[in-house]
């Protein structure tokens, strides 16, 4: 469980709302029980519960258990897409060690805004789930243009173009240092957007195979491959 109090040994919380009532009604905690808590600064904590009362639970942290992990510098930018499926991409991209989401609107894009509120509830659940201690960033929504025009020139732009590029697995495997991945709406992007994103200096086009993927399955399938090549997946020396 997330919470917004930065956690020290021996420091007290009180749990409120939502989480309360999970403490409280769902994993029916008592005084003495223990829970998991990560504060996104300091990483994990062993948490005594000290009162569970009916609106709010009192804990104190008693061990830290892990720091906060350190996830590849990975960016993924996303095309706004319909609201469950782009639930799903925040969902999966936390799962996967997404460092930061960066929601991108284009031309074709169905949606052109994002709940903040229900995406932050989206990665957190997503991140507890996973046993991450450390919650990826959700930046903004930005138009297409104003994403390119902003820029950092240090960071490597991987653009998963439908009309082809270096194999993504090949272009992941010998790349270090800063990247991020854009992909595109249910509709694609169209020729002067696909123009535009191939004329930047840190664009780099790749493929993700011979068929056309929902926008969806192209996000996530993208960002596997990356962890699995130049990822937090491969096995240290």
């Amino acid at each position: 469980m997330f919470v917004e109090q930065r956690l020290a040994l021996g420091q007290s919380l009180s749990v409120e709302g939502n989480q309360a009532h999970y403490l409280g009604k769902v994993m029916r905690v008592a005084p003495g029980d223990t829970v998991i808590v990560c504060d996104d600064m300091t990483g994990e904590w062993a948490a005594k519960v000290v009162d569970a009362a009916r609106r709010s639970v009192l804990l104190e942290a008693v061990e830290h258990l892990r720091e906060r992990e350190e996830v590849p510098d990975f960016w993924l930018c996303p095309a706004l897409l319909k609201k469950d499926r782009f639930d799903f991409v925040l969902e999966k991209a936390t799962e996967l060690g997404v460092a930061r989401i960066a929601p991108v609107v284009t031309r074709r894009c169905v949606a052109d805004k994002l709940n903040a509120e229900r995406a932050d509830a989206i990665v957190t659940e997503a991140a507890e789930q996973c046993a991450r201690t450390a919650l990826p960033e959700i930046a903004p929504v930005m138009k297409l243009e104003a994403l390119l025009r902003q820029w950092p020139e240090e960071r490597v732009l991987f653009f998963a173009d439908e009309d082809g590029g270096e194999p993504a697995a090949d272009a992941f495997c010998f790349h270090e240092g800063p990247a991020a991945l854009l992909t595109g709406p249910e509709g694609g992007f169209d020729d002067a957007e696909r123009a535009m994103i191939r004329a930047h200096p840190a664009a780099r086009p790749v493929t993700l195979g011979p068929r056309i993927l929902r926008g969806e399955t192209a996000a996530i399938a993208a960002t596997a491959v990356w962890m699995a090549e130049a990822g937090d997946w491969i096995a240290e020396d």
